[in-house]
């Protein structure tokens, strides 16, 4: 299995399957100028499945699909038809804003994928408007109704922007008082395109959201957790959900984690905050075997980063700190 130096094993992979995005959030990119990656430099599918081939014979057995959008690139059914046929991927999550996402859910039920994660930083339409730059609330509320509906496992993903947001907070954590579905809110990152952007501090951090829902639904109450969890989750009597907290710029939750992350160009990240430690699409097409391919991929995890803050010291002169998400496939 692939291990890293701190004795973790990998098993899940955050497979970005394209850099675009029908959406502008302010904490991802830039509105207008954003540069994305030529077609010819996105991994192909066929590249995408060989490396998930390689990765399932390694221990790997959770894939998580992300973008940019997912959903804006063509024939994904088809590819996740293909994935799911690999021997040893266990599961098949994807993250997506909802926008297309509604028409393609009775053939991901076919598929057997109904663990997604729905990125929805307000249920106020004017205020998603403002956030995401887009007039598309309907479209995303219709497959969120739909998915619950249909029963999959539904986690909401809310990027918690100070004076944008946070008077909204305990709105979507009602939601899970509602439904049967995790409400998870994420502290903001600095990976939002813009070199004008301060990534010193964030407003609210994991403490100020708890706080802040706790006055709300003071029996909201933190549960034991293990230690490849991304959230911190909280539930109360009252709730058929319950509520999670990302601290992904406070980093609280680095210590068991089991994730990798390819980007939509090739390249392997063992950590959300780090350069890049390979670039796989120049192995795939300069002839490489999948021994070959496997002995970087084993090299390259074993040197993951204890947690974020020492991934982002062993950057040079901060270049990564304000890349957009959309590149990096969260």
């Amino acid at each position: 299995m692939f291990s890293d130096q701190h004795g973790r094993q990998l098993t899940y992979l955050r497979l970005a399957v394209t850099d675009r995005c029908n959406l502008r959030c302010t904490y991802c990119m830039p509105e207008r100028g954003m540069k994305f990656y030529p077609r010819d430099e996105i991994l192909s599918y066929e590249e995408m499945l060989r490396l998930a081939n390689i990765m399932a014979r390694n221990g790997v057995d959770k894939v998580r699909i992300t973008g940019g959008e997912p959903f804006v690139r063509k024939n994904l059914i088809h590819f996740l038809k293909e994935l799911s046929g690999i021997d040893g991927i266990r599961k098949i999550g994807i993250t997506t804003n909802g926008v297309l996402t509604q028409q393609y859910l009775p053939e991901l039920i076919q598929l057997g994928i109904k663990d997604i994660n729905l990125s929805i930083d307000s249920i106020n339409p004017v205020t998603f408007k403002e956030i995401t730059r887009k007039d598309v609330f309907e479209s995303v509320e219709q497959s969120m109704n739909q998915m619950l509906r249909e029963g999959f496992n539904l986690k909401l993903n809310a990027v918690v922007l100070s004076g944008k947001n946070t008077h909204e907070l305990h709105e979507l954590a009602g939601l899970a008082q509602e439904q049967r579905l995790e409400v998870r809110f994420i502290e903001e990152m600095p990976f939002n395109g813009s070199n004008k952007a301060d990534v010193s501090a964030i407003h609210w951090n994991a403490e100020r959201i708890a706080k802040h829902l706790r006055e709300f639904y003071p029996e909201l109450t933190r549960q034991p957790g293990v230690p490849q969890d991304t959230a911190i989750i909280y539930e109360a009597p009252s709730f058929k959900g319950r509520v999670g907290i990302i601290p992904a710029f406070t980093r609280t939750i680095c210590g068991g984690c089991n994730r990798i992350r390819v980007t939509a160009d090739g390249t392997l990240k063992t950590c959300l905050y780090d350069q890049g430690k390979n670039n796989l699409k120049a192995l795939l097409r300069n002839g490489y075997s999948d021994t070959e391919i496997e002995a970087h991929l084993k090299t390259a995890v074993l040197g993951k980063a204890k947690d974020g803050f020492e991934a982002q010291s062993r950057l040079r002169n901060g270049t990564q700190a304000r890349e957009s998400m959309s590149l990096i496939g969260g």
